[in-house]
């Protein structure tokens, strides 16, 4: 999103290693006190921002190179698939179910029943994904109907996304696994190589969008092989990181049943409860395929702008805080528990609002400085910034359903948010197509996944505190009173500062990326002097 606005965040967490207990033991109490999560969230989020400016030089490239045509949206759609499954299974349900599951064999029993455990996982997992993968990949023609409807009266534009949905989706077996080493690596404190990984991805779509596309007949189907590649090497990446540990995914059929089922009864109602923001994306993309070309594409964009804080901090926070509170539940910590969601909840409000607003008042600069070219042009700008804007509104419920949801799964409790789901997930339905009936188009799709993502992340919060998990901790008001004065101040600096964005296009793009780089830096300094002049210091936020 606006990578350069929180350099300064990132800089108030320094990259310090955290205590770590050594392979198969579990961690001593007074280890469990020493736990920084602030800086565990510092490594995170600042290897996690590595990759996500590499992401946002990708798709700089993309827009660049390819433009909004009928070749971008067939390949967004087509890798928006096993994407989606992959946080589904891999990244979503599954870490939920294997981390606290991890992390109470590392706790209670010896090396060789975590590594029972890990293979036994891997040969579950592996084998059940190769299974979908391989089903899919022969039956592309067919499951393609109803996932890019929109495109079957353009035979061309159909076929391309059958052939780059059977390139793509094999990734889904690869990253998946991927994420089994990365939630084994989170688990044992190793944060900095699985938020490193991704970057693998953006370096592969990069460097094949300018190698290997000249040399194909349709030069977006090197996006398509960019991702297969990157699957590939980006599971590579991590092994010999965990054979240090003596961890290495190697399959190991009915080692440790008993683990493998607890997991799935786990996973398999978080496969919806823990995914639905990616559920109500995903539909976001399939109704955009019956809206006019370029819809797909406006969306992607928007959509991975907001992507850069929210994966940048927002998960970067949810990662470091699922094995605080597994351990805590697991000691009967109930005091600790409820504080470690206080921590995360301040430190998403602290970051979620300025990011949101920035992108809401900078929307046109953002995107004319980062994408604008013949391939790209303003009614491309105009289109993008709408469904931004929308998106950007519901940022902070983003960032709190990442926080809230590891509140119910480290206490194994997958129904709850399955139901706050459900009626999320109906809700965005419901409300896609009232505003797609009212002719907000793409725009109403975006605004439909906030709304929705707000109705998950406050259902979430309201459980958990009449659940008496979580509690608010005393200076609330005075927390919120700061950071809405800052947040006003910032907002009226970039404003008035921004000026006309149709002026923006008038100026090369030096002159654009010196003007916008001035505006965040200007804007950060802004917004953190209000919080420091108002009595605010980063060790509240030490833990």
């Amino acid at each position: 999103m606006e990578p350069q606005k929180y350099g300064p965040c990132i800089e108030m967490f320094p990259i310090m290693s955290i205590d770590k207990p050594t392979v198969g033991q579990s961690a001593s109490p007074k280890q469990a006190q020493k736990e920084d999560l602030l800086r565990s969230s510092g490594v995170t989020g600042s290897m996690t921002l590595i990759s996500r400016v590499l992401g946002l030089v990708r798709d700089i490239v993309i827009a660049r190179l390819f433009g909004t045509s009928d070749a971008t949206d067939a390949f967004f759609l087509a890798n928006k698939i096993p994407n989606f499954m992959r946080r589904l299974f891999a990244e979503g349900a599954f870490s939920q179910a294997f981390v606290p599951v991890l992390s109470e064999y590392r706790s209670q029993k010896p090396l060789h029943a975590v590594q029972n455990l890990i293979g036994a996982t891997t040969a579950s997992l592996g084998g059940f994904l190769l299974v979908i993968t391989l089903l899919v990949v022969i039956a592309a023609p067919y499951i393609a109907i109803p996932i890019a409807y929109g495109f079957t009266d353009e035979p061309e534009k159909f076929a391309l996304f059958v052939q780059m949905l059977r390139i793509t989706f094999p990734y889904l077996l690869l990253i998946s696994l991927t994420a089994l080493c990365s939630a084994i690596l989170n688990s044992y404190g190793r944060f900095a190589v699985p938020a490193l990984t991704p970057a693998l991805l953006n370096i592969s779509l990069i460097s094949s969008s300018f190698l290997l596309a000249p040399y194909l007949r349709r030069p977006e189907l090197a996006l398509a092989w960019a991702v297969l590649i990157a699957g590939f090497a980006q599971l590579l990446f991590q092994l010999p990181f965990l054979a240090r540990l003596r961890l290495l995914p190697i399959p190991r059929p009915n080692r440790d049943r008993q683990g493998v089922f607890r997991i799935k009864q786990l996973m398999l109602p978080a496969l919806f409860g823990t995914s639905v923001s990616q559920i109500n994306l995903l539909l976001d993309t399939v109704i955009a395929s019956l809206l006019v070309t370029g819809s797909v594409s406006w969306l992607y964009y928007s959509d991975r702008l907001v992507e850069l804080p929210l994966g940048t901090f927002g998960i970067a926070i949810a990662i470091v805080v699922l094995p605080s509170l597994s351990r805590h539940h697991a000691e009967s910590s109930l005091e600790a528990f409820s504080n470690t969601l206080d921590w995360a909840l301040r430190l998403v409000v602290l970051i979620a609002l300025p990011a949101a607003i920035g992108l809401i008042v900078l929307a046109e600069p953002l995107l004319i400085t980062l994408f604008q070219n013949q391939n790209f042009p303003v009614q491309d700008i105009i289109n993008s910034a709408g469904s931004l804007r929308a998106y950007a509104l519901g940022l902070l419920a983003f960032m709190g359903v990442k926080i809230f949801a590891p509140g119910f799964h480290a206490r194994q409790d997958t129904a709850t948010p399955v139901r706050i789901g459900i009626i999320a997930m109906s809700a965005n339905m419901v409300l896609n197509l009232l505003f797609y009936l009212s002719g907000w188009a793409h725009v109403g799709l975006a605004l439909a996944t906030s709304l929705a993502a707000y109705i998950n992340a406050g259902g979430l919060l309201l459980i958990l505190k009449h659940q008496g998990v979580f509690r608010l901790r005393p200076g609330w008001p005075r927390f919120l009173l700061q950071v809405s004065l800052a947040n006003l101040v910032m907002t009226a600096f970039v404003f008035y500062g921004s000026g006309s964005w149709i002026v923006w296009q008038d100026w090369s793009v030096l002159e654009q990326a010196a003007r916008l780089a001035s505006l965040v830096v200007a804007g950060v300094f802004t917004y953190f002097s209000v919080l420091f002049a108002t009595g605010m210091r980063w060790s509240q936020f030490k833990r």
